[in-house]
């Protein structure tokens, strides 16, 4: 008979792998869904028409990767070996990425100046896609499916709570850290040193990750399809409605979220350190709050919690829209203390949406749906989020007053508007929590776990 997985709480081992494996990968992300922005501005060319490519391409790779990798994770019934392998392989494709420049692209194919500049951009672009590739096959769909395979809706928002605040640690180390790094070693050191440190965590994941002993080999290929079948979504519908919300959730976040450094240093004219104690503090602050949300979340409805964590994030994101500029104490203020309010919520939503996610998640088809979660949480908002903020951004059309040394120039800056834009998609949010409650009502619907 199959030992079952009866053990009422995470185990200390699953909290080290989750927190070693969860930490490492979301700084990786949080350096490709951030810096290498500004790697492209500093670098390579001050286009924000490239950075929106960079991510909408990025998205697209991350969503047909986990389609494929989640099914063959449930094919073969090993995640242990996609995580540990992906994550060595992920790191070398960092470390080769930071050896990019325009300098020695046009001395290996003889191009000058401008080519050199094209042909580096294209470069950037493929390679960003190649690490997603690798990226995703670990992260977004082997390690995913084993925090499902290895948690019970008892204990799911608390596991959950925590795995949501790693994006905001990850975001602190880049957006402070890699800025005084960048001007202290440069972008390549930078980058081979990463790529070290995410090889290594794979490394050791080969001696320590376990999968769930209630794992089985289940599926084939065709799979690939599963969660796009209408009886599929039909016998779903609150996973199906809970992908909708982060549907929504992550358009929003998209629309402003590439953008935040970039304006922050553009628009608002902070400097490493200031922008760097402004996103710093409102990031540990939010953190510790919602270690306090994620319990709540196990005890209180997570559906009705959604309508405050929406809430939270809208006022957040249109009190930074308030933030002024040109009064550089009142703008620190006004952005640092709604960035604060901002992150809660963001936190918020992110845990309570992945928790009821897995609550929905229906066992044997944990790795064939991590595909499906990924069309919501990120093909679709990364094709959609960046595109309407950089046609606001576009529109607005702002230029810098002042271009000084520690800022970079481009035809056009991010404009606060996107912060409005973000605030009204999170409101949206509203519109679809009464149907994931109906959802769950019309039927009965057994947790995962």
């Amino acid at each position: 008979m199959k030992k079952l997985n009866t053990s009422p709480a995470f185990s200390r081992s699953c909290w080290m792998i989750l927190l070693l494996f969860g930490t490492v990968g979301q700084l990786a992300w949080s350096v490709e869904n951030m810096y290498f922005n500004l790697f492209v501005f500093e670098t390579v060319a001050p286009s924000l028409d490239t950075v929106t490519l960079m991510v909408q391409l990025s998205g697209i790779a991350a969503t047909v990767t986990t389609l494929v990798a989640g099914v063959i994770s449930d094919k073969i019934g090993n995640r242990r070996a996609l995580i540990s392998w992906g994550y060595t392989v992920w790191g070398v494709t960092v470390a080769l990425f930071g050896c990019l420049s325009p300098e020695l692209v046009g001395k290996i194919f003889s191009l000058d100046g401008a080519r050199a500049v094209s042909l580096t951009l294209i470069l950037v672009v493929v390679g960003d896609c190649v690490m997603t590739v690798f990226g995703s096959t670990a992260n977004d769909a082997a390690f995913n499916a084993w925090v499902t395979d290895n948690t019970k809706p008892a204990f799911r928002g608390t596991v959950e709570g925590v795995l949501s605040i790693l994006p905001l640690i990850a975001m602190l180390i880049v957006a402070g850290g890699f800025g005084i790094l960048v001007s202290a070693i440069g972008y390549t050191a930078l980058f081979i040193g990463l790529g070290a440190v995410i090889s290594l965590c794979g490394i050791v994941g080969i001696f320590i990750v376990k999968d769930s002993p209630d794992m089985e080999r289940s599926g084939t290929m065709r799979d690939i399809f599963y969660g796009f079948r209408p009886s599929v979504v039909r016998s779903h519908l609150p996973l199906y409605v809970s992908f909708l919300i982060i549907l929504v959730y992550g358009i929003a976040c998209q629309i402003f979220m590439p953008y935040l450094i970039i304006y922050m240093k553009t628009y608002l004219s902070f400097t490493v350190v200031e922008y760097s104690v402004v996103f710093g503090a409102a990031i540990i602050l939010g953190a510790v709050i919602n270690v306090f949300l994620g319990r709540l979340s196990d005890r209180m409805d997570k559906v009705k919690l959604l309508y405050v964590a929406a809430g939270i994030m809208a006022v957040g994101l249109f009190g930074m829209y308030l933030a002024p500029r040109g009064n550089k104490t009142a703008s620190l203020i006004v952005f640092g203390i709604f960035g604060f309010v901002m992150i809660c919520g963001y936190i918020f939503v992110s845990a309570l949406c992945g928790s009821t996610v897995r609550d929905y998640t229906p066992e044997g088809a944990v790795g064939k749906l991590q595909g499906v979660r990924m069309v919501f949480s990120v093909l679709i908002p990364m094709l959609a989020g960046p595109a309407i903020g950089n046609a606001i951004n576009r529109a607005q059309g702002l230029r810098l007053e002042d271009a000084g040394a520690d800022i970079m120039t481009t035809e056009y800056i991010p404009a606060p508007e996107i912060f409005l834009v973000g605030a009204i998609a999170t409101l949206l949010i509203f519109a679809v929590i009464p149907l994931l409650d109906r959802a769950v009502k019309a039927g009965k619907v057994e947790l995962n776990g």
